[in-house]
């Protein structure tokens, strides 16, 4: 088939890209000329995973390309996908400025039937803004559908070419039958198509996102009471993750969530809640919780040194705000360093794919390490904000003739505490007891 993604951020290129590597034609459009370059190059402008073999093979194919121009795209495509960013506004709400603005441009330009794709996660009812604003524009027949992603950053490759279920909000039996046709190579009894109409399968994007936003703010309200109480939290963790009911997914406790999706889908869903009459209390509470438990780390931290922490220096492993993302957006390292900076301490900091986004932020306001045994010299203390694999099993002796004092705060859990005791460390996390020296 011939397909045109607009936008190429993480959710356009992934989906691009696996949608040529199952045979189709694929031209991906941006209005950058600069990126478009740099893809048109073989250069993958994201780091995720898997992709940057999927991509460059299928340019070497023929079968993925690039453009800035969308009447180039639209003319030799049959299905337009939407993949454009739909940033939080002041209010909390998507901003569909990007969506809109295109909308108007597919009117102006379509000549014949296309099936038009939101990929993006937009609010309920975005379908028909968009149908409204292409039909005010032409007498053309198109399609608007529904199809939101599910790409976890990190996996987002595995997760468009083995996904759990495909959402589809239509009423058009065309264009079901034609989108049952492009996604076939996906389908499994296990990874079954789901039909529904459009608002329902908008609704489903918040509402999948949301629920695992509230259910990691749960387990890490449990996680405070654990200390408050002496419980173990990865002991709780494992007992009611071992009912079926609830799952062990989304339960291992920590600093908060960030990222592009969850932080934004549930301001967005609040938002559109306020709108509609509804008071949906419990995404606000999360909201509240995340944002506090951001910052978590700071009072262990100067309860810690008693307060007298201006004169300290501190190090930082992990600035994404998952591993196998270089993406900062709403990380909590944010929240951590903007609290260190403004009570004047030394940051020294070490991740291995965020650095150059972070430098953006911050230049040299905090020093950035070529590994994470740098960060460590002469630092009063270490704050783990991302739980990137190569942190797990460090040389702990080593650590130790690095720092001042061997001091952790751990804001991922990712170290035993048996084995932190038996290396001389102070070390505190998230829902278990401190282990002392």
């Amino acid at each position: 088939m011939n397909i045109a993604v607009i936008g190429t951020g993480y959710v356009g290129l992934v989906t691009g890209t696996c949608l040529a590597e199952v045979g189709n034609n694929v031209i991906c459009v941006d209005i950058d000329e600069a990126k478009v370059a740099q893809m048109k190059n073989g250069k993958v402008p994201i780091f995720e995973p898997n992709l940057e073999e999927l991509f460059l093979k299928n340019i070497k194919a023929n079968r993925l390309h690039f453009t800035t121009h969308l009447k180039t795209a639209l003319d030799k495509s049959q299905i337009i996908f939407l993949a454009l960013p739909t940033p939080q506004d002041e209010d909390g709400s998507a901003d569909l400025k990007y969506v809109e603005s295109v909308a108007h441009e597919l009117g102006d330009l379509i000549t014949d039937y296309k099936i038009i794709i939101n990929k993006s996660t937009v609010p309920v009812g975005t379908s028909e803004i968009v149908k409204n604003i292409i039909k005010r524009k032409t007498s053309v027949a198109f399609d608007v559908i529904s199809n939101p992603e599910f790409l976890r950053e990190g996996f987002a490759v595995q997760d468009f070419m083995t996904p759990e279920r495909i959402i589809i909000g239509t009423k058009s039996k065309k264009a079901i039958d034609i989108l049952n046709k492009l996604y076939s190579p996906f389908i499994t009894l296990k990874r079954p198509v789901i039909v529904m109409d459009e608002k329902s399968a908008e609704l489903t994007k918040y509402a999948a996102n949301t629920f695992l936003a509230t259910k990691i703010t749960f387990m890490n309200e449990v996680a405070n009471l654990c200390e408050i109480i002496g419980a173990n939290v990865d002991d709780v963790r494992k007992g009611i993750g071992s009912d079926s009911r609830i799952g062990n997914k989304f339960l291992f406790p920590g600093i908060g969530f960030g990222g592009s999706c969850f932080p934004k889908d549930v301001n967005a869903l609040v938002h559109s809640s306020d709108t509609a009459g509804y008071n949906f209390q419990i995404l606000k509470s999360v909201l509240n919780v995340n944002q506090s438990q951001k910052k978590s780390l700071i009072p262990k931290f100067k309860k810690y040194f008693n307060n007298h922490i201006s004169s300290k220096k501190v190090g930082i492993w992990g600035l994404a705000f998952k591993p196998n993302t270089d993406d900062i957006r709403e990380a909590p390292a944010i929240d951590v360093i903007n609290e260190l900076l403004l009570e004047g301490i030394e940051i020294t900091a070490y991740d291995p794919e965020a650095m150059p986004n972070m430098k953006r932020i911050y230049g040299d306001k905090i020093t950035f390490c070529n590994n994470a045994y740098d960060v460590l010299k002469d630092v009063d203390c270490l704050l783990i904000n991302t739980e990137w694999r190569e942190f797990y099993s460090p040389d702990f002796d080593k650590m130790k003739k690095l720092m001042k004092q061997p001091v952790i705060f751990d804001g991922r859990n990712i170290f035993d505490m048996e084995v932190m005791k038996i290396n001389g460390f102070h070390y505190e996390s998230v829902g278990r007891k401190i282990v002392t020296k």
